[in-house]
């Protein structure tokens, strides 16, 4: 196999979930970490075997194809500048930007240079996303007519050793959450055409509760609850609420409504998970799962995907242009919340091709 070089830029909480997920891809030849807190680099290094090196030295590593930019939200478009300055491919965490503006410059940058870039998440190529996708166009729901996507909770503040950044410029719930629900949204029924909502900042502070913060006040920079609807270029209708104000709910995170069926959508912040059918006059059943990435944690999955891309030439999944749809979709809710008006998307995207087969061994998915 014609190995794909990886070098991975920033070595903070996600990293972890990156690195062992890499293993499953023979694919994927990670030539080295980098963070601008040598440390933290050297510490990530040590744990999973590999070499610690400078950001510069990684960017100008002749052997590495593709830049991993698991940096925070507001570097990602600073850190994917200088990859393809280099002459990289990149992938990022979610979101691709902070903003639309921002994500438009990374994508035409990359188009200037002939090169790829890529955004998390990746969680829609799972199993379990696949498998409802296959269900929809196989025709089962019948017309898409709408459905709810749901994530709300009291913040990460309880949780994350370092969660400032979810309240700043680029966090809230729905930079934060978003990408997960709406990028599988465009997988399951297509592009959006029109948002429309209101976006709240309930408190102007948070209190850290998680170590080794624990008790230490942050301020808040973002609205920290989303409601909203989305209306898809294919007619259907769907209702979104995002938050991290709310202490609990009954919701599941997906469900998508059609003429002649319902389907529940796993977690899409996870790779499986189940996947329920209801027909119409009937009940709600479980179906088989035997698309493959339903199993475990596979971040890096669409890193592998594009890897694979390269290698045959052919579009990657969880590619710029989904990216920068899904994040002008998301800056729309505050543009509706702030203004009073229904906005229509202007960018357009495809829905990523079905992955239905394994991406080892060169077993590339059509």
């Amino acid at each position: 196999m014609n190995k794909v070089g990886i070098g991975i830029i920033g070595c903070g909480n996600i990293s972890g979930a990156y690195l062992t997920a890499m293993k499953s891809f023979p694919i994927l030849d990670i030539k080295g970490v980098a963070d601008l807190n040598r440390e933290l680099a050297e510490a990530k290094a040590a744990e999973f075997g590999l070499k610690a090196v400078d950001i510069a030295a990684l960017l100008a590593d002749p052997s590495i194809e593709i830049i991993v930019n698991l940096t925070i939200p507001k570097a990602h478009v600073a850190v994917g500048l200088q990859a393809l300055e280099a002459g990289k491919h990149t992938y990022s965490e979610k979101p691709l930007g902070i903003n639309f503006a921002e994500g438009k410059k990374l994508a035409d940058a990359a188009a200037a240079k002939g090169l790829r870039i890529g955004a998390a998440p990746d969680t829609f190529l799972g199993g379990g996303h696949q498998t409802a996708r296959a269900i929809i166009d196989e025709g089962a729901i019948g017309i898409p007519v709408g459905g709810t996507a749901t994530f709300m909770c009291p913040g990460h503040e309880r949780w994350h050793p370092n969660p400032a950044f979810y309240y700043e410029v680029g966090g809230g719930p729905m930079l934060d959450m978003g990408p997960y629900y709406i990028t599988d949204l465009v997988n399951l029924l297509g592009p959006v055409y029109q948002v429309a909502g209101f976006a709240v900042t309930p408190r102007k502070e948070r209190i850290i509760t998680s170590e080794p913060r624990n008790g230490e006040h942050i301020p808040v920079h973002v609205p920290t609850h989303v409601a909203g609807v989305m209306a898809f270029a294919n007619g259907a209708v769907v209702q979104i609420g995002m938050s991290f104000d709310v202490a609990g709910h009954k919701h599941v995170p997906l469900e998508v409504y059609g003429t002649e069926g319902t389907l529940i959508v796993p977690d899409p912040n996870r790779f499986g998970g189940p996947v329920e059918f209801l027909k119409k006059g009937g009940e709600f059943a479980e179906r088989e799962i035997t698309a493959p990435y339903a199993d475990g944690n596979y971040r890096s999955l669409g890193v592998a995907d594009m890897a694979h891309a390269i290698r045959s030439n052919r579009p990657h999944r969880a590619n710029g242009s989904l990216a920068l749809h899904v994040l002008e979709v998301m800056e729309a809710f505050q543009t509706a919340s702030e203004t009073g008006r229904t906005i229509t998307i202007t960018t357009q995207t495809e829905r990523p091709a079905p992955l239905s087969e394994s991406l080892v061994d060169g077993q590339i998915g059509r």
